[in-house]
């Protein structure tokens, strides 16, 4: 038994009450098949993207999360829907004239654009998977071609069939007249053209396992439903493929409310129980509109990657899923700082507080040795001070803040040391601005600096940040945060900033006393 069994039965953090709801549906046992299964999906006309990753990602803590309250075996199942027809040429994709003659068609069966695999869909499966395999997850990779067409989904597929009208008596009631007329859960991939038709079916045969449609030309088509010979609609779909894989636990973004409820009458039908489900918000961009892949108003992997480690993503999914979130460059600072102040914090806790720090769910109760003790924020703040992209220069301060840190011995924090260089390059030195002080808070500064003076070179950051308390205590500012901001703006050329005794610790105490009379005199800090 696992030493955080006891544990976890109590922990509030989210993966645990997702993995008790879970263990409530399978009633404590392990399913039969041996393992409790675990499904994302992803749907390969597009490239992998932030909101994949944040799928899996939760998905796989949950799972972890599972494991660790009740000890089951669990498989991690990553679904590609690659026989979907393709309706649209996408816009980001060379050579498009290449994919226009294969429209409707199943992905795996359309030319790949990129020229480097058998097909559209085997190019997007394949750069899913070297996607996850970059982050370490742990999954199964399975194609809905090869489900069909390999005969793993005929068994439920004639189960959907055999329970044809009761099937469409779910759906019909969400559709629209027109759509209504014409629908079924069955698809039929064209003998001649290799199209997934969306025709009416005119016929089906149960004892016979085949549909009936209507060609073109007025000719009536029978096709087996089995055999990659038909594709269902998406709902159905999803419900066939819980029912064929017995998925235990799937989650699903807000916009799937409806899809989720539908799919999970047809699973009934076919006399399954849906998997365990969690609904997760969608993410906003800068100004608080939903993020669409159509429009390009989101971020992708590598941007954020650019910027930061990959465990502050696991961060910022971690953070309340079920709340709306603006999914913005702005926020990764702050998302990488939760990120090293819950790694600091996990190993000073009592066990059971552990389960509820996100670090222990990102790194699955195992996280990194090194600890970067110095926080994001004030690396940016030093990038803008120093103005450089050479990181040796930062290296040179914090090699002093932390004797014996070199590039070699610290590789986490040298590579926030580069992350910090590149955010600073793109985002806050465009950005700066300095305003010169007030006679007010020219006093104060004066101040600060000979209290500084009267410092020792190696004083620590809480008593510099308790001497800045008082400076600012002792001038007539309408409050602490007034004080603080001026600091920002006049010293830093921005209107927020780092807990400025660490910035001072680890930027000097005589360079912050030459940076504060540089702005008494009035020279241009752009310049430093």
């Amino acid at each position: 038994m696992s030493e955080f069994r006891e544990f976890a039965h109590q922990s509030n953090a989210w993966p645990f009450a997702e993995a008790r709801s879970l263990q409530k549906r399978l009633d404590g046992k392990l399913p039969d098949k041996g393992h409790v299964l675990f499904e994302t999906g992803f749907g390969p006309s597009g490239l992998p993207h932030i909101g994949t990753f944040g799928e899996v990602a939760r998905t796989t803590m949950v799972r972890h999360a599972f494991e660790e309250l009740t000890g089951f075996e669990t498989h991690l199942i990553t679904f590609s829907d690659d026989m979907d027809g393709l309706r649209k040429i996408p816009d980001n994709i060379p050579n498009p004239e290449t994919i226009e003659p294969h429209l409707g068609k199943p992905l795996t069966d359309i030319p790949d654009p990129f020229g480097t695999h058998e097909s559209f869909g085997a190019h997007n499966n394949a750069r899913l998977r070297a996607f996850l395999d970059e982050f370490e997850f742990d999954y199964e990779f399975k194609s809905s071609t090869e489900c069909y067409e390999s005969g793993q989904f005929d068994e439920t597929l004639l189960k959907v069939l055999s329970n044809y009208e009761k099937v469409i008596n779910v759906i019909l009631p969400t559709l629209g007249p027109e759509r209504r007329a014409t629908y079924s859960p069955f698809l039929p991939v064209c003998p001649k053209t290799g199209v997934v038709l969306q025709v009416p079916i005119v016929e089906w045969d149960e004892e016979a396992g085949t549909v009936i449609y209507e060609d073109e030309n007025g000719s009536r088509v029978e096709v087996p439903v089995t055999g990659g010979h038909c594709k269902l609609q998406w709902k159905a779909d999803w419900a066939m493929r819980w029912v064929a894989l017995d998925v235990d636990y799937e989650m699903s973004g807000k916009d799937l409310i409806d899809s989720v409820r539908l799919s999970g009458k047809i699973a009934r039908i076919l006399g399954a129980m849906p998997p365990t489900g969690f609904t997760y918000e969608l993410f906003l961009d800068d100004i608080g509109e939903k993020i669409s892949k159509s429009r390009g108003n989101g971020m992708t992997i590598d941007e954020w990657l650019r910027y930061a480690p990959p465990e502050s993503l696991s961060q910022f999914m971690y953070q309340k899923p079920t709340k709306a979130k603006r999914l913005y460059f702005d926020v990764i600072p702050r998302a990488v700082d939760e990120y090293l102040g819950n790694v600091d914090s996990l190993l000073n806790m009592p066990p059971e507080r552990q389960l509820d720090n996100p670090a222990w769910h990102i790194h699955g109760g195992k996280p990194p040795a090194e600890r970067a003790h110095i926080r994001f924020n004030v690396l940016l703040n030093l990038a803008a001070v120093c103005n450089t992209e050479d990181k040796s220069v930062l290296w040179h301060f914090i090699s002093r803040y932390r004797p014996g840190a070199t590039p070699e011995t610290a590789p986490i924090l040298d590579k926030l040391v580069e992350y910090a260089i590149n955010y600073f390059q793109d985002f806050v030195k465009p950005e700066k601005s300095y305003r010169a002080p007030t006679e007010m808070e020219r006093d104060a500064l004066s101040d600060l600096s000979e209290t500084l003076a009267g410092m020792a070179a190696d004083a620590d950051a809480e008593t510099i940040q308790t001497e800045i308390y008082e400076v600012g205590k002792r001038h007539d500012f309408e409050d602490l945060k007034s004080w603080f901001r001026s600091l920002y703006e006049t010293l830093l050329g921005q209107s927020t900033g780092p807990r400025m005794g660490s910035f001072i610790a680890l930027y000097g105490i005589e360079e912050t006393r030459t940076l504060i009379g540089k702005a008494l005199a009035g020279e241009d800090l752009n310049m430093e």
